[in-house]
């Protein structure tokens, strides 16, 4: 497929986009958050099955597959114990895939996890001695999973069963090479698929402070990454461009569009669980590009938000308005004095619901990522709505500009995303004015300074950082300070003097308090024996 753009027009004009998606200040009451972190009222309050970030790319080691991370259960502080963070085992986790342009999903790839526990009465432990590897007998409490898939809306057929989970990670001690706890949950399927869950190193990167009157209202609170030293649950598959694309054609048809769902009962009692794939179920959480109902739906749209679904989008004229008239650009004129772009949006409204191309008669002159783009789609059955679009064609780029398609790399976000993309400082940009003139403004020239993961993501699959061990207070010190990136592949034996804020001092103190915390409990035991044989 011919690929037209004309690259001044189109990096300002795609810049412009994530000005719905990074509406960055709170629209109304709850808690803040990153991304879709805890974004709406009712998903707050439930964790495990609240959808964060989504990521979509073609995969830079493989041609012709296509890589989607999707991650769940946010802001976890590695020291979380004892229950740390499983999967929930009586919700599904969805990824959906629209290559015609419907708004309807033409591929979906479902997961379901089941425990196996056995602590029992027996222990609190999660692990009762150093796990080595995920059949150590060691490791108390463990998840495996259901994959199963569905195209062109046929029913689901299962992929795997019983692939396990790379567990939480508990620590150094517990689990000295986590490294090959996370190459024995990674699995490679028929068909080529390749298949990760476990837990991972948040890969979402930023300055949260974006909520003080966005960083202070005078830039002087910035360059903190807020989610540095969290962890996530992720989920992460590769799939060769024939199973996405329409008519399993990715060269005549090489646009998809992405989204997350995450179901649970209707009713739900604590407690107790059945098959997850029966019964009435209902949508608790929906997740295209970011920040998109964290900050750009208004409050009392965010739950409704989460239980839609695409096809309705372009008929919601509350969601439609808050792109057409986007409110923090006004936001930063009265802060900063940085005149807001006139309105309406249009450029907004083309790159929101259809994707950027010249057949939705818009007014950006460029094809890039539309399912209109496809040569196979019918226009007439094809419906607005937002997700994440991505252009399989577009060739790997060598040396990827975090700015994405604002840094003129069209491979980066918001035509798909990957884990480096930095979407706040293209936000921000697009914000106050680089959308109409193609040019960054210098007053905002270095962002929420914040320009990469603390972690450094892997070359390989499944390319998610793995999960941070030490506590996020510990981490530099207990000062938040940027401890320095850490590798995807790193070995996480090494990391026990390689990790900040664990050096050896650190690792020879959490020993020894193992081993009071164990005396203690031996001295407890002792003299409650004692205790009993003087009442018996």
């Amino acid at each position: 497929m011919r690929l037209t753009v004309r690259r001044n027009r189109v990096a300002a004009a795609l810049a412009a986009c994530v000005a719905l998606a990074g509406g960055l200040y709170a629209l109304g009451p709850g808690a803040a958050g990153a991304s879709s972190h805890r974004e709406a009222p009712l998903i707050a309050m439930d964790p495990a099955v609240d959808a964060t970030d989504l990521y979509a790319f073609v995969s830079p080691d493989r041609p012709g597959y296509v890589t989607f991370v999707a991650n769940w259960v946010p802001f976890q502080e590695p020291n979380g114990g004892p229950n740390f963070y499983p999967f929930a085992t009586d919700a599904t986790y969805m990824i959906n895939v629209d290559n015609d342009g419907d708004a309807k999903p033409d591929a979906r790839f479902r997961w379901t996890f089941k425990n196996t526990d056995k602590r029992g009465n027996d222990t609190f432990l999660y692990n009762n001695g150093p796990v080595t590897s995920l059949d150590d007998d060691n490791l108390l409490f463990r998840q495996t999973y259901t994959l199963e898939s569905s195209f062109n809306g046929e029913g689901f057929r299962t992929r795997a069963t019983n692939v396990p989970v790379a567990p939480s990670r508990v620590g150094n001690a517990s689990m000295p090479d986590y490294g090959t706890l996370r190459d024995q949950a990674t699995k490679k399927l028929p068909g080529g698929w390749r298949v990760f869950a476990g837990q991972a190193d948040d890969p979402f990167f930023l300055d949260l402070r974006v909520f003080d009157l966005l960083y202070g209202g005078d830039l002087s609170e910035t360059g903190q990454d807020t989610l540095a030293g969290y962890n996530v649950n992720s989920i992460v598959l590769e799939v060769p461009f024939k199973d996405v694309a329409l008519r399993g054609d990715g060269q005549r048809n090489p646009v998809i569009g992405v989204w997350t769902t995450t179901e649970r009962p209707r009713v739900r009692i604590t407690g107790r669980t059945g098959d997850p794939r029966t019964g009435d179920r209902v949508q608790v959480s929906r997740l295209g590009n970011p920040l998109v109902n964290e900050v750009v739906t208004p409050a009392g749209l965010k739950d409704a938000f989460n239980a839609s679904k695409p096809e309705g989008d372009a008929k919601i004229p509350q969601l439609v308005k808050r792109v057409t008239e986007p409110e923090v650009p006004k936001l930063i004129e009265a802060i900063y004095g940085i005149p807001a772009p006139a309105t309406p949006r249009n450029d907004l409204v083309e790159i929101f619901l259809t994707g950027i191309t010249t057949k939705a008669d818009g007014p950006i002159e460029a094809d890039l990522n539309s399912q209109l783009n496809n040569a196979d789609v019918d226009p007439a059955r094809f419906r607005p709505a937002e997700m994440l679009r991505l252009n399989l064609s577009v060739p790997v780029t060598a040396d990827p500009n975090r700015l994405g398609v604002l840094g003129g790399d069209l491979q980066g976000f918001p035509n798909g995303r990957r884990l480096t993309d930095d979407v706040v400082d293209i936000e921000l940009q697009a914000l106050v004015g680089a959308a109409q003139t193609g040019q960054l403004v210098d007053a905002l020239a270095t962002g929420d300074g914040v320009d990469a993961n603390e972690n450094t993501f892997g070359d390989t699959f499944p390319y998610v950082a793995l999960p941070n061990a030490a506590g996020v207070n510990t981490v530099g010190g207990g000062t938040g300070a940027d401890p320095g990136p850490r590798t995807a592949d790193a070995s996480p034996a090494s990391a026990a003097t390689d990790d900040p804020g664990m050096s050896t001092g650190d690792m020879m103190t959490v020993v020894g308090s193992s081993l009071a915390g164990g005396l203690g409990l031996l001295f407890f035991a002792g003299w409650w024996m004692r205790r009993r044989n003087r009442t018996t």
